[in-house]
């Protein structure tokens, strides 16, 4: 007898506290027929589907967590049988698009592996939000996750990023930990030439949320904005 394989569908979730207004009904709706998940974090993820109001009870959902050690591939796959079983499983994130500066990319390789069918399902994603509100070169970009937390690094990666930036005529784009983010904001100032585009998305979905661009020598004349503790992307070209 032909087993058929499961689907592995990319589920969305808000980026901002109070924002299942920005997921899509088909989203939800996708994501109440399925009784398997692969997630981030067990509790918030629970929370969250308990909020799209789903018409199973959440204690008879299957959630398992993702593992710390994202090489731990034989636990990722064991976490996968469901599929090869011929059941739908989800993936959810913290915040926005799995597998996008997210570990989820690990179990979406994996299925490929394995001739799963991956189905991307339409949600925010502060990544591209930041980008297309940026103003900033929108055909070529390239995302670089998290820099270095030590300062030395930081500074040769920023200045590398402005020569990335001036070789392929591409948007730079990278994230960072909320309260490293005054450590960015001053290598900025300090390593890249006045003339420089740089731009700030913090808080994106939030009603405060905001994104500006601005050369560098018209940052310093405004000042750099409080955004301690604010989940921030920045962009530079």
């Amino acid at each position: 007898m032909v087993r058929f394989k499961g689907k592995l569908y990319l589920l969305p979730a808000p980026i901002e506290e109070n924002g299942l207004a920005s997921i899509p009904a088909e989203a939800i709706r996708i994501m109440h027929s399925l009784d398997h998940f692969i997630v981030e974090r067990a509790r918030t993820s629970r929370r969250y589907i308990s909020s799209t109001k789903p018409p199973k009870k959440i204690e008879g959902l299957i959630i398992e967590e993702m593992p710390e050690d994202v090489a731990n591939t034989k636990l990722m796959e064991a976490q996968m049988q469901p599929l090869l079983d011929g059941k739908d499983m989800g993936i959810l994130s913290e915040a926005g698009m799995p597998a996008l500066a997210d570990p989820g990319s690990k179990y979406v390789a994996i299925a490929h592996r394995l001739g799963i069918r991956v189905v991307p399902l339409a949600g925010p994603s502060s990544i591209m939000m930041a980008l297309i509100a940026s103003g900033l070169e929108g055909q070529r970009f390239a995302f670089h996750g998290y820099l270095s937390a030590k300062k030395e690094d930081l500074a040769n990666e920023i200045r590398d990023l402005a020569r990335r930036a001036d070789r392929d005529d591409a948007t730079q784009i990278w994230i960072e930990t909320p309260y490293r983010n005054k450590q960015v904001m001053e290598a900025v100032e300090k390593y890249l030439e006045p003339k420089r585009m740089f731009c700030i998305a913090a808080g994106i979905g939030n009603w405060d949320g905001f994104v500006i661009t601005r050369q560098i020598n018209a940052w310093r004349r405004s000042g750099w904005p409080e955004i301690h503790k604010i989940p921030t992307v920045f962009l530079l070209k």
